[in-house]
């Protein structure tokens, strides 16, 4: 799906598989993400703040330069995924993979 620079604000997206999907600078702020497949989604600049991305799978996804500010990550699965530049004020990690472990420092 090529969805560059969409307006998704606030936009249910439970269960929704956008594995692949190109999300770069789209405004995913205050969506609902919960157990969404984004397996290599490229989301460089796209804007998840306040989005909640609990149980997500973001595999080899492309988080850079995104915003994560106040983002809900817990039980997401960022393995193996490209987090330059990346902000993260107030984001909840709780049981969060990344490509380092476990990260339960909002739990």
């Amino acid at each position: 799906a090529y969805l560059y620079g969409a307006d998704l604000s606030g936009a249910n997206l439970e269960d929704a598989n956008l594995s692949g999907a190109d999300l770069s600078r789209a405004n995913l702020s205050r969506a609902y993400l919960y157990d969404a497949n984004l397996s290599g989604a490229n989301l460089p600049g796209a804007n998840l703040s306040g989005a909640n991305l609990s149980g997500a799978y973001l595999y080899g996804a492309d988080l850079s330069v995104a915003d994560l500010s106040g983002a809900d990550l817990s039980g997401a699965n960022l393995e193996n995924t490209i987090l330059k530049k990346f902000t993260t004020a107030k984001t909840i990690f709780c049981n969060t993979k990344f490509p380092w472990g476990i990260d339960n420092s909002g739990c």
